[in-house]
C-alpha cells in the first residue's frame, strides 16, 4: 500500500514536468503576439510541442494522483499568471480524468496513455474563458494594452461561445496525436518504462 502514496522523488517530478509545461504555454503564447488566429491554433500548437515533455512525463508516472497535481499547479499558475480562475474547473477536471484514464490502462498501456494525453489537453481551452466569459472587459483590456480594434476583433472570430466546441475537440485530437509524435522522440524511455 505504501508503494502507491506519493514520494518526494515523485512531487519533484510532477514540479519539473509541470515547468517545462509552462514554458511550452509560455512559448506559445509569445506567438500568440503575432497574430490573433494564432492564438486560437494554441490547441494545435501545445499538444503537439507539449506531447514530449507530457509523454517523457507518462514514463514516470506509476501512481494515482500525479497528474492531477499537475492540473492543480497548471490551474495556480495560471491564476498567478493573471489568467484569472474562470478556467479552473476545466483544468483540474481534466486532470483528474486523464489520470483516471491513466490508471485503467495501469500506466502501461499506450492506449489508455494517448487517451490520457487527450482528454489532459482540453485545460489549454481554459487561455479561452477570459474571451468568452468576459467578452466586453477583456476586449478593453486589450485595446487599453495597445492591441488594435482589427486584432480583437480577429480574435474574437476564432475564440467565442459557437467556436469552442471546436476549440476543445481539435485539443483532444490533436493530444491524442501529440502523443504519438511524443512516444516516438522518447522511444526508448517507453520502452525501459515498459509501456505498450
Amino acid at each position: 500500500m505504501n508503494d502507491n502514496k506519493l514520494k518526494v522523488k515523485d512531487f519533484i517530478t510532477i514540479g519539473i514536468f509541470t515547468a517545462l509545461i509552462f514554458v511550452v504555454e509560455f512559448a506559445c503564447g509569445m506567438l500568440g503576439f503575432i497574430h490573433p488566429y494564432i492564438v486560437a491554433s494554441y490547441v494545435v500548437l501545445i499538444p503537439l510541442v507539449g506531447s514530449i515533455p507530457m509523454m517523457l512525463f507518462y514514463t514516470k508516472v506509476e501512481k494515482f494522483g500525479m497528474i492531477t497535481i499537475m492540473s492543480i499547479l497548471i490551474a495556480i499558475i495560471m491564476f498567478v499568471t493573471g489568467m484569472g480562475w474562470l478556467g479552473a474547473p476545466l483544468i483540474i477536471l481534466s486532470g483528474l480524468i486523464a489520470d483516471l484514464i491513466a490508471k485503467k490502462g495501469g500506466y502501461k498501456s499506450f492506449k489508455m496513455t494517448a487517451l490520457s494525453h487527450g482528454v489532459f489537453c482540453l485545460w489549454i481551452c481554459a487561455n479561452y474563458f477570459p474571451v468568452i466569459v468576459t467578452a466586453k472587459d477583456y476586449r478593453k483590456s486589450l485595446l487599453d494594452g495597445g492591441y488594435s480594434a482589427e486584432y480583437c476583433d480577429a480574435l474574437f472570430r476564432a475564440i467565442n461561445g459557437k467556436t469552442i466546441a471546436i476549440l476543445l475537440a481539435l485539443c483532444f485530437i490533436f493530444g491524442v496525436i501529440g502523443a504519438f509524435v511524443g512516444k516516438a522522440v522518447v522511444k526508448k524511455h517507453f520502452e525501459k518504462a515498459g509501456i505498450v
